[in-house]
Formats: structure tokens, C-alpha cells, sequence
């Protein structure tokens, strides 16, 4: 389950780890509760049984998984007891981050039976739940019984189990936007979870760290003699225990202690260590000023690939374009704007005006206002294309599409 503009990249390196991996696209966020419930009647509905599910967030490290899959094996046999299994982690310092669960002193399988769910605490509070041996980080990892999260789903969510009858999978696997818009923006936490009995805990016995947030990163990553990580184009002096990551630019550094500079293309952020939970802070304000930056991205993604703009100015614009294998763009045409490709990686089939072209890095080709065209990949390499367009109106909506493999004629 992943949102619509990841689903190509994630098929494909799913791709070389399974034959035909399922992933289904969510047109538009409404956080964890509606994907998992979707997901599980999609895996009910297809699978004809009722299968122990195990849902895993993806920006997890985990580096000793023989003792994360020893973990899931005994959480498959709590699960098939008819519960609803997290895996807690044991707090090593006072995180205000994470969310924590308490639990009772009540056995169930190898785990116990948990009291509550416990909201992102203040420092003081985080101290307390790390001196006590009964509160663990909420990993977000959990595993149920199909027919269970349902039941637990149409008992403590009602108005989003009501709405499951709209989603049919027995002709397609793609998720209607308008169906899918009408559920609600809530967590799997606050929407079934925190208002459950059927929850246990269990130890996870491996390693674990979220990368959600830059110190993650910081602690995963090898470090130099003075505690520094630096990645990209960096030239330090002196710094200690900090964090250097640039994208695209020189980071020049002198004197920094336990602060983190990032370089992203669309913005820099510079913080101190232990400050890094509060850029939601400046997101939000970003969005109480109304300000594009929160939204508008250089790269943005595609089911084909993605594209990055490098260059805009009067009359013109500048991408880079990288088309994954087996991917191709819509026959298509542009009544506002040319366009001129030059292959940079791999082999582009273009067709153009009815005629197949296959380009090698170096070549390029002419686009035409009007002139009906594609580019495609057939291959097993990506496609990086440059791409200049010239015209008076430069717009996304300057496409007019007659075949698409992705539903969007």
C-alpha cells in the first residue's frame, strides 16, 4: 500500500525481490486506518481465506532479521488467538516522538495484555515511561486475523467499515479516488487500536530504528573521528557531532556542535540536534501563510517514472525526465508547446506522429506543437531524458491524451 505517486517506484524494486508483487495505490492520503482496512479486504476478497496479516511501515531499519522474523512467528500465534498484536520496543532514552503503549501485568502467548495507548509525551513524562518497565515505543507494526481488524474496524469505526462496501476489487485492483476521498483522515492508533480489548504486546526481540526524522539518520549512519555525517558535496571545519546533507550544492560548515544542515532541492533546513521533531512546526506555518513550498515540489512523481525541473524561465522550461522499465508515457499531443528530447541513459523508443524512433544517449528528437507522440521504455534500464520546452503556455494541463496504460484517458 503506498501513495499514488510512489506506486511505480515501489512495483519496481519490489519487482526484483517477488514475481508480480501486488501494491495498491491510494489516490489521495487519509493516513494508516483506511489503507490497512482496504488492504484487508483486498487480501480477504482475493485470498478467499482468512490470513494472518502483517503490516510493517516502510521507513523502518532493521538490520537482525532473523530475530525480527523469530518475533513474527510468535506474533502469528497470538494473532491466530484472535488478537490484535503490536510490536513494542523497549525505550533506551526519553523520546518525545513516539507515541508509547502501557502494559498489564496479564500474560497472552508470550506477550501481554495491553492497558493503552499512550500520545507523544512531554520530556518529564518521557523520563517516567523510561524508568518504568511497563511502557514501549509504539513501533506501528502490527499483525491481526483478517476477519479480526474487520470486526474490531465495524465496532470501533463504524462510519469508515460503512464505507467498505463501495471498494470492489473483483475486476480491478485500482482504488477510486471519489470513494476513497469520502474516508476519513485518522490513524489505525486512534481509530481502532486505542479503543480495542483484543490488544497484546510483544517484545521485538531485533534491533529497530524509525527513519523518519533526521537524528534516525544521524545515528544509523557511519561518522567520521569527530562524529560528523556527511553526505554530498561537503567541506567542514571543525564541527563535532553533527549532520551535513546535500543534494545538490556545496555545504560549507566551520564550527558547527550537534547541529544538522540539510540541502534538499526545494529547501535548506538547519537545526539543532535534538530539534529535528520540530519541523512539522514550520510546515504548519508554512500552510497558515499559504505558501506553495509545502505542496510544490521540483521532482514530482508519475506512474511511469518521475520528473525534475532543472531550469524555468519566459517561454521556456527544462526536465529531467526518468522513465522506470517497462514504463511509457501517454500518446499524447500539446497545442501550446514543442519539445526537444536528448537521451542522456539508456534506450528511448519514441513514437512520433505514427513512426517508432529508438534513440541512444546522445540522440535526441523534435516534438512538434500538435504532433502526436510518446516516449516509452521497453527495456530492463531506466530512461533519463532531457527535455526543453519552448512555448507561451507551459502547463501540465497542456496535454491531450489518446491511449494511456494507466487509466487516465
Amino acid at each position: 500500500m503506498t501513495g499514488v505517486k510512489h506506486f511505480s517506484n515501489v512495483k519496481y524494486q519490489l519487482s526484483r525481490l517477488c514475481d508480480n508483487p501486488v501494491v495498491l495505490s491510494e489516490p489521495i492520503s487519509k493516513n494508516t486506518a483506511p489503507a490497512i482496512i482496504i488492504a484487508a479486504k483486498y487480501i480477504l476478497e482475493k485470498s478467499g481465506e482468512d490470513p494472518v496479516i502483517l503490516v510493517v511501515p516502510s521507513d523502518h531499519l532493521i538490520n537482525d532479521t532473523s530475530k525480527f522474523v523469530k518475533t513474527v512467528e510468535e506474533g502469528k500465534n497470538i494473532a491466530n488467538l484472535g488478537y490484535i498484536v503490536t510490536f513494542g520496543i523497549r525505550p533506551t532514552y526519553a523520546e518525545t516522538g513516539y507515541g508509547y503503549i502501557n502494559i498489564t501485568d496479564k500474560h497472552i502467548g508470550g506477550g501481554y495484555k495491553v492497558d493503552k495507548f499512550v500520545e507523544k509525551p512531554d520530556a518529564v513524562l518521557a523520563e517516567k515511561y523510561l524508568e518504568s518497565e511497563n511502557y514501549f515505543w509504539n513501533s506501528g507494526i502490527f499483525m491481526f486475523k483478517a476477519s479480526v481488524i474487520m470486526e474490531e474496524c465495524a465496532k470501533s469505526a463504524p462510519e469508515m467499515y460503512s464505507k467498505l462496501s463501495e471498494f470492489d476489487f473483483s475486476t480491478s485492483d485500482e482504488i477510486p479516488f471519489t470513494e476513497y476521498d469520502m474516508m476519513p483522515n485518522i490513524s489505525i492508533d486512534y481509530a481502532i487500536m486505542e479503543k480495542s480489548d483484543k490488544i497484546a504486546l510483544l517484545k521485538l526481540a531485533s534491533d529497530w530504528n524509525d527513519l523518519g526524522n533526521w537524528k534516525s539518520v544521524y545515528d544509523v549512519s557511519a561518522k567520521d573521528e569527530a562524529g560528523n555525517v556527511k553526505v554530498g558535496h561537503i567541506i567542514d571545519e571543525g564541527s563535532k557531532n553533527s549532520l551535513m546533507y546535500s543534494s545538490s550544492k556545496l555545504i560549507a560548515t566551520i564550527g558547527l556542535e550537534d547541529t544538522f544542515v540539510v540541502e534538499t532541492e526545494d529547501a535548506i533546513l538547519a537545526c539543532k540536534s535534538d530539534k529535528t521533531q520540530d519541523v512539522k512546526k514550520i510546515f504548519e506555518i508554512l500552510k497558515k501563510q499559504n505558501d506553495d513550498t509545502h505542496l510544490v515540489h521540483k521532482t514530482v512523481y508519475r506512474p511511469w517514472g518521475y520528473y525534475t525541473v532543472l531550469a524555468q524561465g519566459n517561454g521556456f522550461l527544462t526536465k529531467m525526465i526518468q522513465v522506470n522499465p517497462g514504463q511509457k508515457l501517454s500518446v499524447q499531443s500539446h497545442n501550446h508547446r514543442s519539445e526537444h528530447w536528448v537521451v542522456l541513459e539508456g534506450t528511448a523508443k519514441v513514437i512520433l506522429e505514427g513512426k517508432e524512433l529508438i534513440l541512444s544517449p546522445g540522440h535526441s528528437v523534435d516534438i512538434p506543437v500538435k504532433a502526436i507522440h510518446s516516449l516509452q521504455n521497453p527495456y530492463e534500464n531506466v530512461v533519463k531524458v532531457i527535455e526543453v520546452q519552448k512555448g507561451d503556455l507551459l502547463i501540465e494541463e497542456d496535454i491531450i491524451r489518446y491511449e494511456d496504460m494507466y487509466g487516465r484517458v
